[in-house]
């Protein structure tokens, strides 16, 4: 606001040096799944699986005849990539304005790590949800990786039952009974779940079930190894780290072994000289969220276009790939939780 007409007629107003984010909130398990990305090298990424034993097993003595039956045990497991775009749009006289000597910020790197977090960001809800979004556009995300009765990669899991994740309903309340009773059901001595992600409430509710001196130990910097992430608290549960994300579903506890979980991705734009140049999400121009600390997450730009009937330029911010899971039977979820 103005300060008063004596004043402003002989004073430059001060702009920080920095743009505040009032918008985007906490984004964990996407920050974390695209900053390990693993190379989608294919049209179709496919995965052997293992769904049954071989049915003949034989106990014999001296000269029994021993068996002879073959079974088949062995499945593919199938995934496609897919592809999201964020646009990245400047007027040419918005860019002449702001390349004077009064320059606090550069429009266009502003523009791009903007734009760049806003994917990020919109990735993030599509990581939680059933990949069914826009005509099966969006990437595939815990809805339908962690769950015991859609397709998935192409199988039925009423068919293939060893692709069923373990989701109990809650009944309402969270219990440490009801939690170590999800991780036995997906727990083999040493494969067991490596990482927990719930919603704040949630997380909440788990607080209040430690004992005093559980809460004392417990509540540090316990989980180093979320990547793109510092100093935040974390709780833990039978060895794994349990964190809050602000886009975690409502009232959901997942249990994942980040073993058998990955976001795959294309070098979209790179191949073939199309000149597509890796985009940078964090950095030092934005304060109030949590890219700062975060570098590129597998975003590729693909240089400006100039439009044709106006004095501006339009380009795309794009990523390629998608979010897999080759063993669904070692992820798990509560769900419905609302109380202790």
């Amino acid at each position: 606001m103005a300060y008063n007409n004596v004043v402003d007629t002989l004073t430059l107003e001060d702009i920080a040096p920095v743009v505040v984010d009032t918008v985007l909130r906490g984004n964990l398990f996407t920050t974390e799944m695209l900053a390990k990305t693993k190379d989608f090298r294919a049209a179709t990424i496919d995965f052997p699986i293992k769904y049954q034993t071989g049915t003949q097993i034989t106990p014999f003595n001296g000269y029994d005849v021993l068996g002879t039956t073959f079974t088949d045990t062995r499945i593919l497991i199938k995934f496609n990539p897919r592809f999201q775009a964020a646009n990245v749009t400047l007027a040419v006289t918005d860019i002449a304005a702001n390349n004077t000597v009064r320059k606090i910020l550069d429009l266009t790197e502003v523009e791009m790590r903007s734009r760049a977090q806003d994917l990020a960001d919109a990735i993030g809800t599509q990581f939680y949800g059933d990949g069914t979004g826009t005509s099966n556009k969006v990437f595939l995300g815990l809805g339908n990786l962690v769950d015991d009765s859609s397709s998935i990669g192409g199988l039925s899991r009423s068919t293939y039952t060893t692709l069923q994740s373990t989701n109990t309903a809650s009944g309402g309340t969270l219990s440490l009974y009801k939690m170590r009773t999800l991780f036995n059901a997906i727990a083999d001595y040493t494969i067991a779940p490596t990482k927990g992600y719930t919603d704040y409430a949630t997380w909440a509710l788990y607080e209040t079930l430690l004992q005093p001196q559980e809460k004392i130990f417990k509540e540090v910097n316990v989980a180093p190894n979320f990547k793109g992430y510092t100093g935040f608290d974390s709780l833990m549960f039978a060895g794994l780290p349990i964190a809050a994300d602000r886009k975690a579903t409502a009232g959901t506890l997942f249990f994942l072994n980040s073993n058998f979980i990955n976001f795959y991705g294309l070098k979209v734009l790179v191949a073939d000289g199309m000149g597509g140049k890796p985009v940078e999400v964090g950095g030092k121009l934005f304060t109030g969220n949590q890219y700062e600390k975060t570098s590129n997450l597998g975003f590729f730009w693909t240089g400006w276009i100039k439009s044709t009937n106006q004095l501006a330029y339009n380009s795309q911010i794009v990523v390629g790939g998608n979010l897999i899971t080759d063993n669904p039977r070692r992820h798990g979820k509560l769900t419905g939780i609302s109380t202790v």
